[in-house]
């Protein structure tokens, strides 16, 4: 094991945990290795004192050449791009086994040191070499690739959390760039009354409350109740309707049962709020603005059309001032939502500019 593993095992509590873990992995491995190549080589010679005897001897030399390569070759040749030295090396402490395992069986099992060959090897002969380097190299292949295998998940559910927090964070980041927005423009409203010493001042201010209250308290999960979210929905358009009178007309609709339905809090308020921001407040004259919400079954369906302004040729200007509404809709939406559980559509059509947007609601 590196040594930055060992610290930061010491370190991190979690992480030693995982190690000892690992360790019995290790551990339950090599047992079943040894277990299996003991009867193995038991029903091919027809006699288990030799092959656990054999066993005995050859499985430290697997294991160490097996954890040799995985923890200090690889990672110091193969990962570097050395390759030339890192295929000496491995050549090497192949010949290197292949003296010692020829002793140790020579020395302490039988002097036929390959009985299963097709000669007699007393000696250390070029097929015996050959064949039981070959042997050791399949070893540390096998071992070598549960390595790289187990190491490729390791990294790619790191990289899923990582990519799991960042879209946490930019969600989060998006929904404090909404509640703001908002908020300023419900602020102009009642700045507006105000000036005028409106008596509806007072029922605006209750609005507003109830805005607030959603905006702090509904707007921390990452789905909220579809009732409250078009409660939010209908306060807003009230205050708009209090702050334009008669020179605006509001067509707003809403059918079908959010029971037991949620909805990522505040994603729905921007689009309508863009129909005032960009046609109510740049008109001067009648506006026209409809907003119908429908839920059926798992989807709701939601549009919105306002008149398009004399005087303004493009209402999408996501890259100015005043586009960070729709746009941060299309963010959470890729955020938060499958590709196949929303479709939104944005355009203009008959001197109007056009919101729709299917989305499903579980």
């Amino acid at each position: 094991m590196p040594l930055n593993d060992g610290i930061d095992q010491l370190l991190n509590h979690n992480t030693s945990r995982d190690y000892r873990i690992n360790y019995k992995h290790h551990l339950v491995f090599w047992l079943v290795y040894f277990v299996f190549n003991t009867l193995r080589w038991t029903s091919l010679h027809n006699d288990f004192e030799y092959s656990l005897k054999t066993n005995l001897l050859g499985f430290p030399i697997h294991m160490a050449l097996a954890y040799f390569n995985v923890y200090y070759l690889m990672p110091k040749f193969v990962y570097t791009k050395k390759y030339v030295k890192f295929t000496l090396l491995i050549l090497s402490s192949l010949f290197v086994m292949l003296l010692v395992k020829y002793n140790l069986t020579y020395y302490l099992v039988s002097t036929d040191v390959w009985p299963e060959g097709p000669e007699n090897a007393t000696g250390l002969t070029l097929n015996y070499a050959i064949t039981t380097m070959l042997g050791e190299l399949y070893v540390i292949a096998f071992v070598t690739a549960i390595k790289v295998t187990i190491d490729w998940l390791n990294e790619s559910n790191k990289l899923h959390e990582l990519e799991k927090r960042q879209l946490t964070t930019e969600l989060k980041f998006l929904k404090s760039q909404v509640s703001p927005h908002f908020f300023f423009n419900t602020l102009n409203n009642i700045y507006a009354l105000s000036l005028e010493k409106s008596d509806r001042a007072p029922q605006i201010i209750i609005k507003l409350s109830e805005l607030m209250r959603y905006l702090l308290y509904g707007t921390k999960k990452n789905h909220q109740e579809l009732g409250k979210e078009l409660n939010c929905i209908e306060n807003y358009v009230d205050l708009e309707r209090i702050r334009f009178d008669e020179s605006l007309r509001i067509n707003f609709n809403i059918s079908g049962d959010p029971t037991n339905k949620t909805i990522a809090p505040m994603l729905l308020i921007p689009l309508v709020e863009n129909c005032f921001k960009h046609g109510a407040n740049k008109n001067i004259g009648e506006m026209d603005i409809t907003i119908d919400i429908v839920i059926e079954e798992s989807f709701l369906y939601f549009k919105a059309i306002n008149t398009i302004p004399e005087n303004k040729t493009n209402l999408i200007p996501l890259t100015k001032e005043g586009g960070i509404g729709l746009e941060n809709v299309k963010k959470r939406l890729e955020l938060g939502y499958a590709p196949e559980d929303y479709h939104l559509s944005i355009f203009e059509k008959d001197k109007t500019f056009n919101v729709i947007l299917k989305l499903k609601v579980q």
